[in-house]
């Protein structure tokens, strides 16, 4: 009789770390899906400020170096894999929106141009898609996060060594939604 309680305990705490672990596995696939999700939009992002540039050239000198910087980001996002890779190419590309932005202020031919109108309504939307992806992100961490410092979820995440995930963080002043509305003359 002591055997089988024995071998019921023995196989409950199999079966919940099987059950654990599966969790665990979930939410780290989960949070480099999402990660994934976070880059694609970001890319979205850099190709409409590319096209958006390719519009506002024509009105204002750009420098050649900020094209050159938005192609540099384009090809960085492909190969970012960890959330500070990929906070840092938001950063800079936040900041490159608000250069292109402010000379579309300047320029109030440009701001009445459809394309400009229509690219800068895309980039507002795929700034929404950023932050949903960003908040879908960090819930999943923080779960994992919490499974990974909780008894007795901790024991199996020490047991199979799943270090913390890191957090999708951007700058205080770029988690301000920037302001794509034009002020009309």
């Amino acid at each position: 009789m002591l055997k089988i309680i024995l071998l019921g305990i023995v196989i409950g705490i199999v079966f919940y770390i099987i059950s654990v672990y599966n969790r665990f596995m979930t939410l780290k696939n989960g949070s480099e899906a999402t990660l994934g999700q976070v880059k694609v939009a970001l890319k979205k992002r850099l190709d409409m400020l590319s096209q958006l540039l390719d519009t506002v050239k024509s009105y204002a000198n750009f420098e050649k170096e900020t094209f050159e910087k938005v192609t540099e980001l384009r090809s960085k996002i492909l190969g970012a894999v960890t959330p500070e890779e990929i906070s840092d190419i938001e950063k800079v590309s936040r900041q490159i929106m608000g250069n292109i932005l402010v000379t579309v202020e300047n320029y109030p031919e440009l701001k009445t141009s459809e394309l400009a109108y229509d690219l800068t309504d895309a980039v507002r939307e795929i700034e929404d898609e950023i932050a949903r992806h960003r908040y879908t992100y960090n819930n999943i961490v923080q779960e994992f996060n919490t499974m990974s410092d909780t008894f007795p979820s901790n024991i199996v995440s020490n047991l199979f060594k799943f270090g913390k995930l890191g957090y999708l963080q951007f700058d205080k002043e770029i988690e301000k939604r920037p302001d794509l509305t034009w002020k009309n003359d």
